[in-house]
Formats: structure tokens, sequence, C-alpha cells
């Protein structure tokens, strides 16, 4: 997990891959995905509005719940 105070930016790597394409979740969430279609990092802008960066509490339960903003695990994306 990296954080960019400057551009208030939270980057969650969920494996190793080259990126090759991806995909917004939601307005402040973008998920980026490999060859494979597979994610490999979950982007998040703002990240001091979503997420209580002092203890790296993540608070999107609510915004990747919603049928428009679930994460494609999938082949399907």
């Amino acid at each position: 997990i990296k954080y960019s105070p400057d551009a208030d930016v939270l980057l969650i790597k969920l494996r190793d891959g080259n990126l090759v394409d991806s995909k917004d979740i939601s307005e402040c969430v973008i998920v980026h995905y490999d060859e494979n279609r597979m994610p490999v990092e979950i982007e998040i802008l703002d990240a001091s509005q979503l997420v209580k960066l002092d203890s790296l509490d993540i608070s999107l339960k609510e915004m990747l719940m919603t049928k428009e903003a679930r994460i494609p695990w999938t082949s399907e994306v």
C-alpha cells in the first residue's frame, strides 16, 4: 500500500503483473488489470475523503457493494 499526499492517491497492490487496462468502478476508485484481465492494483483518488489515513482503515464497503461499482473479478471485465 502506497500513499501520495501531494496527489492524495492511495495505491493498493494486489499482485504482481503488467498493467494493460483499467476500469473506473466509481468516481474515485480505479481498478488496474493485467493481460489476463485479473486485478493488479486498486487506485483510490481523493483518498483522504475515503480512508482514515492514520490507520489506513479503508471504508469502501458501501461504495463497492453498489451494483454499478462492483469490482469485476472474472474475465467478463
